[in-house]
């Protein structure tokens, strides 16, 4: 066994199998997290072009392995089957026979249709679970509207949060955040999943739905509405109910974010950052700060807008402040932080030269993850699924080829 080989089979999720059927980012995200941690993930693809995120984003030298491609497809590896032909509806049985895992996100009932809904997988193999990721679930009377994550974003609730005060909403960062909200939640829905096979011998669905994902992390939105009626609007640079706690201008054209969470960590900006003792004293509660916010935030910009980025932020560091640039990306690459903890993971692609990647999370102390590939070719595991573990000869693979089935 190579050393990779060993690695691998000392990770936690060593000798679990994930049929991934998914595109794009959310279910894919999940089943990428297994991979990181051992799982044997088979992406499962169109032949002729497989996943559309392998043309997504920035294009390589690789006709089919765009950078996000590289980047979140890692540690997996792919087979073409065409699941809508009843030859490769049937060939796609045999692989679950064998899975723990199915990852999809095709629209409410496309699987069943295709005669591979959930109840036929299981009379296969009871213990299997399907992670099932859509915009809107798998039921409801949306459930068969197409969704994005710049969809779930706006029905979540977070894009009408964003932006300035009074102006349009705009959209939050990533336009691919809930994705990856539920590619976690997807990944850890498995993990449970997996524990009850444990203790059932029962698979099980997991229905993720992007909106969902996005309207979990909103913190107090729902219950302060359903207590007071409350509608949280835009609030631009800074905070409604804190304050100083927003984003400030400094000398060098730059940006700082300042967090100034609790009436302790005030004291200490207004006597250590601004030298302003008469501020804690004038000004000692969250309330008397947020009712005069114009006084305190302009207090604040005098500061920030006095220094370069790098002042700023060393002075409230000494201050016992939270402070930190807004950082371009980059500023992540220069950022001594990101390189003392391996954050960006450098890894050697055969035909592209160096790629550099987020590294894995979490971090486990005993049993880590690891990146042992990028994302792969198309079909690059064609020859050892269909030939070595289902058996088929070179025939027969030629001939489904040829047939459009793989």
């Amino acid at each position: 066994m190579s050393e990779m080989d060993q690695a691998v089979a000392a990770r936690p999720m060593a000798g679990v199998r994930v049929l991934d059927l998914a595109t794009f980012i959310a279910a894919p995200f999940a089943a990428t997290i297994l991979a990181e941690f051992g799982a044997e993930v088979i992406k499962v693809e169109q032949p002729g072009g497989g996943d559309p995120l392998r043309q997504f984003g920035t294009a390589t030298e690789l006709p089919d392995s765009s950078l996000a491609w590289l980047s979140e497809a890692r540690n997996k590896h792919s087979i073409t089957l065409n699941l809508k032909a009843p030859e490769g509806a049937e060939l796609f049985k045999r692989l679950v026979r064998e899975a723990d895992v199915v990852c999809e996100n095709f629209r409410p009932g496309t699987l069943a249709k295709w005669g591979l809904g959930y109840d036929v997988l299981r009379a296969i193999n009871p213990k299997l679970i399907m992670l099932q990721v859509s915009g809107y679930g798998q039921d409801g009377p949306y459930r068969d509207r197409p969704g994005f994550a710049r969809i779930a974003h706006a029905v979540g609730g977070l894009t009408y949060l964003a932006g300035m005060p009074g102006e349009a909403p705009v959209t939050p960062g990533s336009t691919s955040l809930a994705d990856y909200i539920s590619g976690l939640f997807g990944a850890i829905g498995v993990l449970m999943a997996l524990r009850s096979v444990e203790n059932t011998g029962q698979g099980q669905v997991i229905d993720v739905a992007l909106f969902e994902s996005i309207f979990r992390v909103l913190d107090e939105l729902a219950p302060a509405y359903a207590m007071n009626g409350t509608v949280r609007e835009r609030e631009g640079l800074g905070t409604r109910n804190v304050c100083p706690h927003g984003h400030f201008a400094t000398r060098d054209g730059g940006w700082v974010a300042i967090a100034c969470t609790s009436d302790k960590i005030w004291q200490r900006m207004a006597v250590n950052v601004l030298n302003r003792p008469d501020l804690a004293q004038s000004h000692p509660s969250t309330a008397d700060r947020v009712g005069d916010r114009a006084l305190i935030d302009g207090v604040v910009t005098a500061f920030t807008t006095a220094k370069p980025t790098a002042e700023v932020v060393a002075i409230c560091a000494q201050g016992d402040v939270p402070c930190a640039a807004i950082n371009s990306i980059a500023d992540i690459f220069a950022d001594p932080q990101f390189d003392a903890r391996g954050t960006l993971h450098r890894i050697q692609h055969a035909l592209l030269g160096e790629v550099v990647v987020p590294d894995v999370l979490p971090r486990l102390s005993a049993s880590p993850g690891g990146i042992d590939s990028l994302g792969p070719r198309l079909g690059d595991w064609n020859d050892k699924i269909y030939g070595q573990r289902l058996g088929l000869s070179m025939a027969q693979r030629t001939e489904l080829q040829k047939n459009g089935i793989i």
